[in-house]
C-alpha cells in the first residue's frame, strides 16, 4: 500500500481535510481520512510520501475535447476528428480514431488534468461516438474508462458551413433539425421491429441490420446522451426540444449563450461550458464571456468547464477554471467544474472526479493553490501508478 500523508485534501466529494491522508491499494483509493484518524503505521505502507505545504486531489477531467483526434503538430495526417461526407453518422467511434502517443496527452497530465473525454468535432449533424480516456497509455484499449459514453450532435453554424460549400443538405437550421429527429425516428423504428423479432422470432422477419440506427439505440433507450454541441441560444432550444420529443438524454456543450437563457434551464439537462480562453473568432461567439461559469452557478446550474482540446490545449483546464473564479465563480465550484461534475455528467463518476474510498487512484499533489498560474503538480497517479515523479 502506499500512503500519501500530511496534505491539504480536496475530497470533492463534499469534504476537506486541513491536514489528512490518502491510501492507495491495488490501483484503488483505500482510505481517505483526516491525519488523527489514520490506524496504520507508516512501517506497514510500502511507499509513504509527505505532501506538507501540499495540496492533494483528485486529477481534474477534462468533459470535452479532441484529444488524439486532432494530432499535435500535425495537419490532414492526423486530422481524424470529423468525417464530413456525410451529415449522420453516429456509428463512428472515438476509440477508432485516438492516437494516444500524441504528446498532448502527457501535457496534459503533467497539468494535473488524468481523464479525458474526447470525440468527434462538429462539422455532422450526428458525428459519432465519445469516449473518456485515462491521460496515459501506449494502446488506446488499455486507456478506456467507458465507451461509448454520448454520441455527438451538433446544431448551428458548423454543420451549416459544412454542407454549404457541399451544396448539400443541411444548409439551415430547420434541416439540421430534421434530419436529426429522421435519423432518431428511423432508430425508433429499427428498435421496434427488432423488439418484435426478438420476441416472436419464428413470426417475424429479422430487420436488417442498420448500423447508424444500432448505434442510437443506447441515446433512445437513455443509457447515454445527445452530447450536443450549441453556441446560440436558438439552438440550445431546439435542443431541448427534440429532447422532450424523444424523451432522450442530451448535454449542452459549449453552450455560450447559456447565461442569456439561464431562466429555461432548471439543472436537469448538464452544462459544459468552453472554451474560456479564446477569441470570438465566429457569430457565434460574439456574446462569449468569460463570466459565463459564474453567472450559470448563480443561477443554480453547476456548470462544467471544458477546453475543447485543441481549441484550448488540455494543460489550460485549470487556468480556465482559474479564469472562471477571477470572473465570479466561487472558488470551490470551480474545482468541482474540473473534477467531480464533468465525471457526473458524462456518467464516470463510480470511477473518477473525487476522492473515495474504491474509486481509481488518480490523484494530483499540487505544490500550492491548483488554480495559481504559478503552481504545477509534484506528483501524479493515475490507477494508482506514479506517472510524474
Amino acid at each position: 500500500m502506499i500512503l500519501l500523508k500530511n496534505g491539504r485534501i480536496y475530497t470533492m466529494a463534499g469534504k476537506t481535510y486541513e491536514k489528512g491522508y490518502v491510501t492507495i491499494d491495488g490501483g484503488k483509493i483505500a482510505a481517505v481520512g483526516a491525519m488523527e484518524t489514520l490506524r496504520e503505521a507508516e512501517s506497514s505502507f510500502t511507499e509513504v510520501h509527505d505532501c506538507t505545504d501540499c495540496i492533494v486531489m483528485p486529477g481534474m477531467v477534462d468533459g470535452h475535447n479532441h484529444i488524439g483526434m486532432w494530432e499535435d503538430g500535425l495537419g490532414f495526417e492526423g486530422d481524424d476528428g470529423n468525417e464530413d461526407t456525410d451529415p449522420i453518422m453516429p456509428h463512428l467511434r472515438a476509440l477508432d480514431a485516438v492516437n494516444p502517443l500524441d504528446r498532448a496527452f502527457s501535457e496534459g497530465l503533467r497539468a494535473g488534468v488524468t481523464t479525458s473525454v474526447t470525440g468527434p468535432g462538429s462539422a455532422n449533424v450526428l458525428g459519432g461516438q465519445f469516449v473518456a480516456l485515462k491521460m496515459a497509455g501506449k494502446c488506446v484499449d488499455d486507456m478506456v474508462v467507458c465507451a461509448p459514453v454520448a454520441v455527438k450532435a451538433a446544431f448551428g453554424e458548423n454543420p451549416k458551413s459544412t454542407y454549404h460549400d457541399k451544396n448539400q443538405t443541411p444548409t439551415t437550421r430547420m434541416a439540421t433539425a430534421a434530419l436529426l429527429r429522421e435519423a432518431l425516428i428511423k432508430a425508433k423504428e429499427y428498435s421496434r421491429t427488432l423488439a418484435e423479432y426478438q420476441e416472436n422470432p419464428e413470426e417475424t422477419d429479422k430487420p436488417e441490420y442498420d448500423i447508424k440506427s444500432e448505434s442510437l439505440l443506447p441515446v433512445l433507450d437513455k443509457e447515454i446522451p445527445l452530447k450536443v454541441h450549441a453556441h446560440r441560444s436558438d439552438d440550445m432550444f431546439t435542443a431541448l426540444r427534440i429532447a422532450k420529443e424523444f424523451d432522450i438524454k442530451i448535454t449542452l456543450e459549449h453552450a455560450t449563450e447559456a447565461h442569456l437563457m439561464k431562466e429555461y434551464l432548471d439543472g436537469t439537462v448538464p452544462v459544459l461550458v468552453g472554451p474560456l480562453l479564446c477569441d470570438r473568432s465566429k457569430p457565434e461567439l460574439r456574446n462569449l464571456t468569460p463570466g459565463i461559469a459564474g453567472i450559470l452557478e448563480d443561477a443554480g446550474l453547476a456548470p462544467a468547464i471544458i477546453t475543447d482540446h485543441p481549441e484550448i490545449p488540455v494543460q489550460y483546464l485549470p487556468v480556465s477554471a482559474a479564469i472562471a473564479v477571477r470572473e465570479g465563480m466561487p472558488y470551490m465550484a470551480a474545482l468541482e467544474a474540473v473534477t467531480i461534475r464533468p465525471a457526473q455528467y458524462t456518467g464516470i463518476s463510480d470511477r473518477v472526479g473525487s476522492l473515495e474510498v474504491g474509486k481509481d487512484a488518480d490523484i494530483v499533489v499540487f505544490d500550492g493553490d491548483p488554480l495559481a498560474y504559478t503552481s504545477k503538480p509534484v506528483m501524479v497517479w493515475l490507477n494508482g501508478k506514479r506517472v510524474l515523479v
